[in-house]
């Protein structure tokens, strides 16, 4: 019962200093005793679980029951070839399946929530699952709670607990309280903060207690356990579409079944053939091959730094039109250097190579000020917290102030932190034998809580007209995009309460600093615009800042482009909504502006990419169709809400996230389409021939051998292929665009019925080569055999050398680059090599009832199977000049 304790007594028993924290070999050592701080999560299925499943299909079923059929009759070849088939297709879901599992587990890893803690002495950012009992942890807005601790200080701090104690206001934290009564409820220990809980306000320190199962989460860690797997709504239609195709499948093979009986053919061949109709009909491999392509799809993303934490985000990707980002570190490379400063109303500009310069008296007491009220570290070149905070340390370490030094002479003993309504942060320091409030903020918002200024040493009262210099001072500043940031203070005899620090200041000094571009930025928005896609800039900066920033990167061009949050509230959400189209930036704006700004874009018919980074941003990343979450600056809350995380906080990676999910759509989209064109191929050919009353082409067990074939390798090829290059010249895609839109059904319909075509007419050619012709009766077993070889490899080959044309809708295979897609050219050669193997191979013949062909038909087969690639490429042709 950690909270009944005294905090120096919890610090005694578990070990460990506040002020240096565990050392990296005992933390080690812990780490051994206690394993990793994670929740056990549910047990992962087993490859034999896995394999089960794959079984769990009705068409499994009737296919392990025309197998038992063969069997009882003694044909044991055709029994033993329809059970390999089955066991293969089965081998690949579990290969499948295993891969997309692997992937979303790297993913897990990849986006693991930091805690900060403070080892040998120094503050670092570590993984959550590397924290052990003993470790001193710094909490702050925004981050989650790594593990249950023993609070040892706190300012203002505030925690939502919601998860734990089903409240949903956040509760108060003070590290000095003591509950002795051992039945204190978990939403009553105030000196406690338990794992994944979420820090709201204010920030504080503790020594970690408890990790993984030992916590209060872990208690309850089977009921929070969910699957992580669902079902994209791409699954979803795939899943609908083979539902459809199934029962068309069924019919058909009704259809056959009663044609055959009318026409007295052998009732198990007619049987075993509708049955292997029914399983070349349905795509099967469908939902496995849209998993695994948007798996790997996934985590070829994490490579360019996007983490897409949710599926369905890939698909959503592809119709982005407008990406609203922040300015800061996204747009920019957070690098903030103070280059003006401003005291007496005398602006002037900071050396910005020397360094050890000599501050004056007015200049020592603004920078001063700036520092005490700081929360970020500078050291080594190395920075740790606001980078704006940062460049303030650095520009105290340029005149000899250092932030260490100023820290142990006026220690801080009490803070009202920064929020982004009052857009203040005030602090308590010992100054001599008093104590002086140091405030710094936006300087609209601190002018109007001042009464003095310091002019030259002396405190003078700050008249109106000053105000109206130091402002015209700050919009000079702003037309340079600079950031502005001011400070004051106040001396006091005895402490105060926060609430009362931001009153009656005097006034010091303002700083002017600058976050310059990312270099890359400007041509990823370029790129951006080419694509149809409008990047909006949010920021919080002033109005002429943001828009001299904006005009530099192409973002908007006029200032009539800008709107300020207080512009925004004086519209209703109607209005706004009407004119939303008109703005390219949005200045002075809340997170609370953002939802507004989200909810109006898409009010207009547009699909918006959100980036956020705060405890306040969670809505707008929620109310997005695409919310972001900035990897490096982003709180735990940020990422939890997001459905993509960038690793590098940086705007081209979000273009990049949307040329890939583009990319990946239309690979799902090739795959799918390549698959019904085989499978419309292969009703076509067996569907006629009994309709006709002429020899069947493919046995059953031919049937299933191909569509093996054809449903795996070459499917997940076109899965990976690079992509078109030019997927960023066109427009978004439109969500509630049909599947077969842009003639993909009429591209699926063509192939099917060029590849069961050809297949009938290689079946005939086979025929007549011994003197039989379609019609013939009482055909004798050489001569059909001979033939359904013909038709056997046409079919393959035909399929196999279709997908290559489907790569590209309207480009040539060789204007997209014939061996640019080596898992293809893989797939079909290894196709090949089986369907060379099967019909040399004589065991493998005769189980399958095939024959090698001679030099001339083989000639003959391959010329049939590269017509349907032909007839596509040809087609492109009058594409690519209908265009023109």
């Amino acid at each position: 019962m950690w909270f009944s304790k005294h905090h120096k007594e919890v610090l005694k028993e578990l070990e460990v200093a506040q002020s240096t924290g565990l050392t990296t070999e005992e933390a080690q050592l812990r780490l051994l005793k206690y394993g990793p701080n994670k929740l056990k999560s549910k047990p992962k299925k087993s490859i034999f679980c896995l394999f089960l499943a794959q079984l769990q299909d009705m068409l499994i079923y009737v296919l392990l029951g025309a197998a038992l059929i063969t069997l009882l009759i003694g044909e044991h070849i055709d029994a033993i070839i329809i059970l390999l088939v089955v066991l293969l297709n089965a081998a690949i879901g579990v290969i499948q399946e295993y891969k997309a599992e692997q992937a979303v587990e790297a993913l897990q890893k990849m986006s693991t929530p930091k805690a900060l803690v403070r080892r040998d002495g120094e503050t670092k950012e570590i993984s959550s699952e590397e924290i052990v009992p003993g470790d001193i942890v710094i909490l702050d807005a925004g981050r989650l709670v790594p593990a249950d601790i023993r609070l040892l200080e706190t300012a203002n701090l505030q925690i939502e607990e919601s998860a734990l104690t089903g409240e949903s206001v956040p509760s108060d934290k003070n590290a000095l309280d003591v509950h002795e009564h051992p039945q204190t409820p978990l939403g009553d220990q105030s000196n406690m903060a338990f794992m994944s809980t979420i820090t709201t306000y204010g920030r504080g320190e503790g020594v970690v207690v408890a990790t993984a199962m030992n916590t209060e989460m872990g208690k309850i860690a089977k009921a929070l356990d969910e699957d992580i797997l669902e079902l994209t709504p791409l699954q979803k239609r795939m899943e609908e579409l083979g539902k459809t195709l199934g029962y068309l499948a069924i019919g058909v093979c009704a259809l056959i079944m009663i044609i055959a009986l009318l026409q007295k053919r052998d009732l198990f061949d007619t049987f075993l053939l509708a049955i292997s109709l029914a399983v070349a009909a349905i795509p099967e491999g469908l939902p496995a091959i849209v998993a695994i392509v948007l798996a790997l799809g996934v985590t070829r993303m994490s490579k360019i730094n996007a983490i897409i934490k949710k599926l369905p985000a890939v698909e959503t990707l592809g119709s982005v039109n407008i990406i609203c980002s922040d300015k800061t570190g996204t747009l920019t490379q957070n690098k903030m250097t103070v280059v003006k400063y401003c005291i007496s109303n005398q602006l002037s500009d900071v050396p910005s190579e020397e360094m050890l310069l000599t501050a004056s008296p007015d200049q020592r007491e603004m920078i001063k000020s700036f520092i005490l009220c700081s929360d970020a570290t500078h050291d080594n070149e190395k920075g740790t917290g606001d980078p704006t905070e940062i460049a303030l340390i650095v520009l105290g370490e340029k005149y000899g102030l250092k932030k260490d030094a100023l820290n142990k002479a006026h220690p801080r003993i009490s803070e009202h932190p920064f929020d982004s309504e009052r857009k203040l942060m005030s602090t308590l320091n010992i100054e001599g034998k008093g104590y002086r409030v140091h405030t710094k903020g936006a300087i609209d918002n601190l002018l109007e809580i001042c009464t003095q200024v310091l002019i030259n040493g002396q405190v003078v009262p700050l008249t109106f007209e000053m105000k109206q210099k130091y402002l015209a001072v700050t919009e000079k500043m702003s037309q340079q995009a600079l950031r502005v940031l001011a400070t004051a203070y106040k001396d006091t005899e005895t402490p105060i309460e926060p609430c009362e620090m931001e009153k009656d200041l005097t006034f010091l000094g303002l700083v002017g600093m600058i976050d310059p571009p990312r270099l890359e930025v400007r041509d990823s928005i370029q790129k951006a615009r080419r694509a149809g896609v409008t990047p909006v800039m949010i920021t919080g900066d002033h109005k002429i800042t943001a828009f001299a920033i904006a005009k530099d990167l192409g973002i908007a061009e006029t200032i009539e482009q800008c709107i300020t949050g207080a512009e925004l509230d004086m519209l209703s959400d109607e209005e706004f909504a009407q004119q939303v189209n008109n703005y390219r930036v949005f200045a002075r704006v809340s997170p609370e502006h953002k939802v507004k700004i989200v909810k109006g874009y898409k009010a207009q018919g547009n699909i918006v990419s959100m980036t956020g980074d705060g405890v306040n941003d969670a809505p707008s990343l929620k109310n997005a169709d695409i919310g972001v979450a900035m990897g490096i600056t982003g709180t735990d809350v940020s990422k939890g809400a997001s459905d993509m995380i960038l690793v590098d906080d940086n705007f081209t990676t979000i273009v990049h996230a949307i040329e890939e999910g583009r990319n990946i759509y239309n690979n799902i989209k090739k795959s799918v389409i390549f698959l019904l064109s085989c499978n419309l191929g292969e009703v076509i050919a067996i569907f006629f021939s009994v309709l006709f009353f002429w020899p069947t082409p493919l046995l059953p067990t031919q049937i299933l051998w191909i569509n093996l074939i054809t449903d795996s390798l070459p499917a997940i090829g076109l899965g990976v292929d690079p992509g078109d290059k030019n997927v960023m010249l066109k427009k978004p895609r439109d969500p509630k665009e049909s599947f077969f839109a842009e003639g993909a059904a009429f591209r699926a319909i063509l192939g099917g019925i060029l590849i069961g075509a050809l297949t009938i007419l290689a079946f005939r050619i086979g025929l007549m080569e011994y003197g039989y012709t379609l019609s013939s009766k009482d055909i004798p077993q050489y001569p059909l055999t001979y033939a359904r070889t013909m038709a056997f490899v046409v079919l393959a080959a035909s399929q196999l050398f279709y997908s290559l044309t489907m790569r590209n809708s309207t480009q040539s295979v060789f204007q997209i680059g014939l061996f640019s897609n080596k898992f293809l050219i893989g797939s079909i050669i290894v196709g090949i090599f089986l369907q060379l193997i099967v019909i040399s191979v004589p065991f493998l013949a005769d189980a399958f009832k095939l024959h090698n062909l001679s030099a001339r038909d083989w000639i003959i087969v391959i010329a049939l199977a590269l017509i349907p690639f032909a007839v596509n490429e040809i087609i492109k042709i009058f594409l690519r000049m209908a265009k023109r």
